[in-house]
């Protein structure tokens, strides 16, 4: 293979592109947006720096593999600052949890909650060990081509009872309903409900615990900038804001892309990164059996969307940490209104961001940087005018952050603005404006989510949290290293 053309500059074709360009391809990323990142996009206003999300960086050993592929160091391009605590969990009732991996210190957190629950939580410790090994190591960055690959990896699989969902193994193991959503909450970061979502997602625990939690300085956008400077130097061509039309293809072949402007490239190999299903029903129009493909993906269950209100405020907060998780009231009948019932409660969780309280350089002097996120229904649950629910759900959430941490938020605020499902729809084209593609069970796990490479056009592959194994940085980079790997093994 002497060239290829990347679909869209997520973190997954970053990574993608980066690995092929570091193997003697010359790859062509291709994105439709002003500005590289797809998810991880950045907005600057009133001398705030907003980041679109994930800032939750994990795993950074993944990351640094893309530039030790060329010898080089990604300490060159990206600071990674680490983030104490991970998290901080609050509750309505004023209870505080510091959820990190100082293992002393945590023991303390959750004697605190129950001391019955230490021993508890040592054996789910051991338990994510386990699935982290299996799943992770092991599967995390093969690509599942065929149901036998699936078969190779059941009994791993059964042996760490893949069929539970991870609330049901925590719940196995601690009896504290706090300590239980403290250690479930995780999957809601890569789309999945705790109360469905397969067990072997307890790995991130053990991920995070092994890894620490950081972030770059400068903020999420600073990881997509190196690695874009890092694409380039190694000779890869970034095009922006030029959405792709159509993949072409010739009989069960993929020959390149067209372009909105009419720009055509063509190539050995088309790797996309877009939407999986804006990749099979729109840019693979044409082609019958990515239609039949594109079928079967309706059919499939869809992560939720998010409710995400950006804010920047006059005065500094070193007493909220960068991450904190606000329960709610309710757990696990709020998960069912925005899985099952597609209900827009009135009552929520938030995740808030404050990058400011590691990276002060994130806002005007004196000033702090906060996003607020609330997981909501996708369109095809909660087909709402966000025009007009969005300014109200906005108001409730500041309104509570305003209850429960910052009183006088309303009279402190310099900008806010918030993003919506639909933003999500129409700027990333995401499909029915789901946050995270294809929601993480274990039937639209592996095999059973849309293939790293497509079944019928062999030189067709796909990257991101649509294929093997899903969401998340580490998910979307490691489904990089499962495409590279098909790619280079095929184009030799």
């Amino acid at each position: 293979m002497k060239s290829a053309v990347v679909i869209g500059a997520g973190f997954g074709g970053l990574a993608l592109a980066i690995r092929l360009q570091s193997a003697g391809v010359q790859t062509t990323l291709v994105e439709a947006r002003d500005k590289p990142g797809g998810r991880a996009y950045v907005w600057e206003k009133d001398g705030f720096t907003f980041d679109a999300g994930p800032t939750v960086i994990t795993d950074p050993d993944c990351l640094k593999e893309l530039w030790g592929l060329s010898g080089r160091d990604m300490a060159d391009d990206v600071d990674l600052m680490p983030v104490m605590p991970f998290y901080r969990l609050n509750w309505p009732d004023g209870t505080n949890f510091d959820y990190s991996n100082d293992d002393p210190h945590l023991v303390a957190e959750i004697a605190k909650l129950d001391p019955a629950d230490v021993d508890g939580y040592r054996r789910f410790l051991d338990y994510s060990a386990g699935v982290y090994r299996e799943g992770y190591l092991k599967l995390g960055h093969a690509a599942f081509l065929d149901f036998k690959s699936m078969l190779q990896a059941a009994p791993s699989l059964a042996k760490y009872q893949a069929w539970r969902s991870v609330y049901s193994i925590v719940a196995s193991f601690v009896r504290n309903e706090k300590l239980r959503e403290a250690l479930s909450f995780h999957t809601l970061l890569v789309g999945g409900n705790p109360m469905k979502t397969s067990s072997i997602y307890a790995l991130i625990h053990k991920l995070e615990k092994d890894g620490g939690v950081w972030f770059a300085r400068g903020g999420t956008n600073k990881l997509v900038a190196g690695m874009v400077a890092h694409f380039e130097r190694l000779g890869g061509v970034l095009r922006l804001a030029d959405p792709v039309d159509e993949i072409v293809t010739l009989g069960d072949r993929a020959t390149g892309v067209t372009t909105k402007s009419g720009f055509h490239f063509d190539c050995d190999a088309v790797a996309s990164n877009a939407d999986i299903m804006h990749s099979y029903r729109d840019l693979l129009a044409g082609n019958r059996s990515a239609q039949r493909t594109k079928a079967r993906l309706e059919r499939k269950r869809y992560s939720p969307s998010l409710f995400v209100v950006h804010f920047g405020v006059k005065g500094t907060w070193p007493g909220i940490p960068h991450h904190s998780i606000l329960f709610g009231p309710r757990y696990k009948g709020l998960l069912e209104d925005i899985y099952d019932h597609g209900v827009l409660a009135e009552d929520f969780s938030l995740y808030l961001h404050h990058p400011t309280v590691t990276d002060p350089t994130m806002a005007p002097e004196g000033h702090s940087t906060f996003y607020a996120l609330a997981p909501v229904p996708h369109q095809g649950k909660f087909p709402a005018d966000w025009s007009e629910v969005g300014p109200i759900l906005e108001k409730r959430i500041l309104d509570e952050i305003g209850r429960r941490l910052i009183p006088d938020i309303h009279e402190r605020i310099v900008t806010k603005f918030h993003y919506a499902p639909s933003d999500f729809a129409h700027d990333l084209s995401a499909h029915l404006g789901s946050a995270f593609s294809l929601e993480p069970i274990l039937l639209q796990s592996a095999y059973f989510r849309a293939h790293n490479r497509d079944d019928h056009i062999p030189n067709l592959y796909f990257v991101g949290a649509g294929t093997h194994p899903g969401a998340g940085i580490p998910g979307v980079v490691g489904s990089a290293k499962a495409t590279a790997k098909l790619m280079l093994e095929e184009g030799r």
